[in-house]
């Protein structure tokens, strides 16, 4: 538990001091991105952190192109 309120004061630090340079020159879409990022980093370190199963990606390409590639390759054969 201390490492996860760790981390969340560590990524308001960092919002802390980036932010309002962001603000300041009005970069709009950058700053969307910026706070979408940290924010997933930080839920990905707190997910870790606690030992939770993150899902991998490539998984979920493996389940949409196997049956293609199955397909292909019994015609191939």
């Amino acid at each position: 538990m201390l490492t996860s309120i760790t981390t969340i004061l560590i990524g308001s630090m960092i919002a802390f001091i980036e932010g309002p340079a962001l603000f300041r020159k009005k970069l709009r879409r950058e700053i969307w991105i910026f706070f979408a990022l940290l924010l997933m980093g930080i839920l990905l370190s707190i997910l870790l952190e606690l030992r939770m199963p993150i899902p991998n990606p490539l998984d979920w390409l493996t389940f949409i192109y196997k049956p293609i590639s199955d397909f292909v390759f019994g015609i191939l054969k």
